[in-house]
This record gives structure tokens, sequence and C-alpha cells, in this order.
């Protein structure tokens, strides 16, 4: 049977702008009950919590939460459990990085590289080790979903710690689905190849728009 997302609790990390607004209001869109997770932009996730409920009527719950921090990581899951009284699947969108040049080995900071890989890379097995007992509970168990970057499969992005810390990522999450669960992953490497294809990604990014005119200043070449 298809998976329907009517009802299903969700948690956003990093859903306040951006990227991680749009992951919001497409899941709110579908009927399902939104933790929206910010570190700093406060205003932000309470006017995004104020849009859903008033076009959607879902749960919507705002929780301050620096995802480079273990504690935050697992009092954001506690957290959406105990607003929602469950948690079906979690959107880790959250990241970090420190515009620098790429090439320049003394611009990134010992900081930089410690917070790059607390966030990005970490944080992942922090959020699932904490929900994994909720989605083992769920009869069709839970879904946790990564966010990540085209600095993860070339030498390339806003950083250095940024790129390396992103191809981490990316590998952990083959980890993940591999050892976790009894389905592992849910999408076939031909799934997979269809997010390489510029056209399939060219609707994804214009049904965005059609949520959050303003996500990226996207602007389709001529």
């Amino acid at each position: 049977m298809p998976y329907k997302l009517t009802n299903r609790n969700v948690l956003v990390t990093g859903g306040s702008r951006g990227l991680g607004e749009v992951i919001c209001l497409k899941f709110a869109a579908e009927g399902c009950n939104v933790a929206i997770n910010y570190v700093s932009s406060e205003d932000k996730a309470r006017e995004l919590k104020k849009r859903i409920e008033e076009e959607w009527g879902v749960k919507v719950v705002c929780l301050k939460g620096d995802m480079s921090q273990e504690s935050d990581c697992i009092s954001v899951v506690k957290e959406t459990i105990k607003e929602f009284g469950g948690l079906d699947i979690i959107v880790s969108n959250a990241g970090y990085t420190r515009f620098s040049n790429f090439a320049d080995l003394s611009a990134p900071t010992a900081e930089d590289w410690q917070k790059c890989y607390a966030t990005n890379v970490v944080a992942q097995t922090f959020l699932l080790k904490e929900a994994l007992p909720t989605f083992q509970a769920n009869e069709e168990g839970g879904s946790f979903i990564m966010t990540s970057s085209i600095a993860g499969v070339g030498a390339g992005g806003s950083c250095m710690p940024y790129s390396v810390t992103k191809a981490a990522q990316l590998h952990l999450m083959k980890c993940l689905a591999a050892t976790q669960g009894p389905k592992g992953k849910k999408y076939s490497e031909e799934d997979q190849e269809r997010l390489k294809d510029r056209a399939f990604l060219k609707q994804v990014v214009n049904g965005s728009r059609r949520l959050c005119p303003s996500i990226c200043g996207y602007r389709e070449k001529q």
C-alpha cells in the first residue's frame, strides 16, 4: 500500500527559512503535523507556523535548537514526540557553513571544521538514535531524510569543511540505510539516479516556487 502522509508527524530541522521552509509547507499541504526547528530565526519560524495553521489547519510547533549540539538534537526529537504524541518522519535539513576561499587552507578555522562536522554529519546520528525507538514502535516504521548538497560530490562549494562534511554525510546516509531498520533504503538506485536529471530537478524547483516564490532567489535561465 502507498505510504500516506495525512496525519503524519514530521520534524524538520533548519525549517524556518529557505529549503526548510518549503519542506515544512509541502508536508503541511499533505496534511502532516509539522515541528519547525530553528536556531536563530524565531520570527521566521513563528510567521511560518501562522501561515501553516491558517492555510491547512494542522498542528504546528516551533522548536529552538542548535543541531551542532547533541543535547539540542535530543531535545527537539523529545519535544516533537511530546507535542504530537508521536513521530513518523524526520527531515534533517539543518546545515552549517562559513564562506571562505576554497583553495586557501588557512581560510577555514578549526572551529569551522568542528562545527561543519558536528552539524552536517554527527547530528544525523543523534537525531536518528533518539527517534529510533519511536520509529520501531510505529506500525509503518519511520523515515529519516537528509538534505545534502552538490558540494558533497565534487571539490567545490562555500568552503572546504562544508564540501568534505557533506561528502561524509552522503556516506553516512548509506551506512544508516544499510544498518537501521528492517526496510533499509526505500528508494532504488534507479530512483536515486533520477535526482541527477536536471529536467526532474526543474519540476521540483517549480513546484517549490509555487509554495514559496522567494526560495533561494531562484530565476529560470533563458
